[in-house]
């Protein structure tokens, strides 16, 4: 079983990007890395590292605006401390841990890498690029520490791993359904245009996907509560409604399951009880 790498560079609307997937075992997963404005939003992960170097250290741009501490996302940091007199932003919340060795499963280092400690400053609520200003807004829900940046004179949003993709199969164990939920709906209530996702890319209609996606989780999150309330428990609401089995649960000893959607969505419904 090999590990297969490959990274693919472009530039679209003035913005430039690296889009670098890792394969292992019939499991793909790809992450993007922006340049904006001077700006430099996530910077992939460590095993890409001799990927995504050329561009990491070859763009032009002052600052580091990090999404959340996700090893896919803050994997390259260290090196960018270390090669480029810049400062890293991330949510103050997540400023001291980046200073540490990162802990994680095996599965996930062998996909990403090993993250190296760097130092990282707050974020504010905006941050200036060279001729805009962006809101920082948080979104937890994937990561209690995640933000997306919107430019609101040009409707551009970075959205980390807010989106993704429109129909979410399975999330991480300490992923929340409702409070993504609650995170989409406050991105919601901004006005934009164009997304820039960190695993789906470049979305045109990013408004219209966004909310594709919410209706989405929001008739999931009916299902989940009327099977309950007719008696199902976790699992028979999981086998009602997920029949499709994904590699990476079983690569991720269930790490990563469609399980942890249905249990999150409890979660909350036995928090408010």
């Amino acid at each position: 079983m090999m590990i297969k790498k490959s990274i693919d560079f472009g530039n679209i609307n003035g913005i430039s990007y690296a889009n670098g997937k890792v394969t292992f075992n019939k499991v793909s997963m790809n992450v993007y890395c922006y340049v904006v404005d001077g700006m430099l939003v996530d910077t992939g992960p460590r095993s890409l590292m001799k990927e995504l170097t050329p561009f990491l250290l070859g763009q032009d741009y002052e600052q580091v605006v990090i999404t959340h501490h996700h090893e896919d996302h803050t994997g390259c940091a260290s090196i960018i401390e270390q090669q480029r007199s810049v400062p890293i932003y991330i949510h103050q919340m997540s400023v001291e841990e980046c200073k540490k060795p990162a802990h994680y499963p095996m599965y996930r280092k062998l996909f990403w890498g090993k993250r190296k400690p760097f130092h990282a400053r707050g974020l504010d609520l905006t941050i200036s690029s060279r001729t805009s200003t962006w809101d920082v807004i948080e979104t937890p829900g994937h990561a209690e520490d995640h933000i997306v940046l919107l430019n609101q004179q040009t409707g551009q949003l970075f959205t980390g791993d807010l989106f993704v993709q429109p129909k979410t199969k399975l999330i991480l164990r300490n992923e929340s359904i409702p409070t993504i939920l609650r995170s989409i709906e406050k991105v919601l209530t901004y006005d934009f245009n164009e997304m820039y996702c960190c695993h789906a890319g470049f979305v045109k209609n990013g408004r219209e996907m966004l909310q594709r996606k919410r209706d989405y989780l929001l008739n999931l999150q009916g299902q989940v509560l009327r099977l309950y309330e007719e008696g199902y428990n976790p699992r028979q609401i999981h086998e009602a409604l997920f029949k499709r089995k994904y590699p990476i649960t079983k690569i991720s000893f269930g790490e990563w399951d469609s399980l942890h959607m249905v249990t999150s969505i409890l979660t909350e419904l036995a928090i408010k009880k």
